[in-house]
């Protein structure tokens, strides 16, 4: 057609692959072609779409302009579309298979990833699968820019324009010292650690949403001590520091410092977080991206990671 520029899939595929590293010499080393031939592409595509996709910083790698940021979303979805489509030409529509990235939230990977690409790795041979772990804030971010194409994450801080399907109900419970005068209870009323020191799983979103569980009872929290990483939050505990509020919950309830934490559920009406499988509400969803959520789906349920199904394995006290 007259007046469309005449874009090949070398450069955009070249432009896709400088935008991730943030650097022509990367992207030259990863395609396995000469630094000059990435530069020339992208320098010709700019040309064609007729605006800067990058900001070059001498010495200092490669920016992406907002056009750049949108038009990098744009063309990894076109092609994994391709890929689909070519996939169908050669009689292979059924047979899910290429490379897929994902994000999932970082406090729920050990829990959910090792059985989810178990699961797709049977159920799908074919399929690479490249898992980035962040924060909540983080995964929305990487699915606004392309970077990953599908999460699977807790319903928090997702904003407008991502679509998801809830897979599971994850209900906040109390962790405690094993001596704790409240360990002896079978439900904690949040108010009654109001004067409690707590130690806080410092994560942006889960943070505001511990501290307006307490906030809604009554409890403003008096934060002793804090961390990103749930198994420090659970072994602080163990020592006596203070309490804690968690939404997934162990097994065991050891810790690698080798001390005991006591979990109970809370008496108050505490809302849960949603564990969502999350994508793009303006990205096509590849068979890829069905084949994560369905295999998602079955991973929360097998192992009763679903609706009431948490708040039921939150321990009783002793006998």
């Amino acid at each position: 057609m007259s007046g469309q520029p005449d874009v090949t899939l070398t450069q955009l595929r070249y432009f896709v692959e400088a935008a991730s590293a943030l650097s022509m010499t990367k992207a030259a080393e990863e395609l396995r072609v000469a630094q000059s031939a990435v530069s020339a592409a992208v320098a010709q595509l700019e040309r064609q779409v007729g605006t800067p996709l990058f900001i070059r910083q001498h010495a200092r790698g490669l920016v992406l302009t907002a056009a750049g940021e949108e038009f990098l979303r744009d063309v990894r979805g076109l092609l994994a579309h391709l890929g689909e489509v070519l996939d169908a030409a050669r009689g292979r529509g059924d047979d899910v298979r290429g490379r897929i990235r994902l994000a999932c939230m970082v406090t729920l990977v050990p829990f959910v990833m090792p059985e989810l690409l178990a699961e797709l790795s049977a159920a799908h041979p074919g399929l690479e699968v490249e898992v980035l772990e962040l924060e909540a804030g983080a995964v929305s971010a990487a699915l606004r820019s392309g970077t990953v194409e599908v999460a699977v994450t807790y319903d928090l801080g997702l904003g407008q324009g991502v679509a998801r399907e809830a897979i599971a109900e994850a209900p906040p419970y109390v962790v405690l010292p094993p001596d704790h005068r409240l360990a002896e209870l079978s439900q904690v009323r949040l108010r009654d650690l109001a004067d409690e020191p707590m130690v806080l799983l410092d994560l942006p979103h889960s943070r505001e949403y511990f501290r307006e569980l307490l906030s809604a009872a009554g409890a403003t929290p008096r934060i002793a001590y804090r961390s990103h990483s749930v198994e420090a939050v659970r072994g602080m505990v163990a020592r006596g520091l203070g309490f804690s509020l968690l939404n997934q919950q162990p097994v065991f309830d050891g810790t690698y410092g080798g001390g005991r934490v006591e979990s109970r559920p809370i008496a108050d009406d505490a809302p849960s977080l949603s564990v969502v499988v999350a994508w793009m509400e303006s990205v096509r969803r590849t068979a890829r991206a069905r084949a994560v959520t369905d295999s998602a789906r079955a991973v929360v349920e097998r192992l009763g990671v679903a609706t009431g199904r948490l708040g039921e394995n939150v321990r009783t006290p002793r006998s």
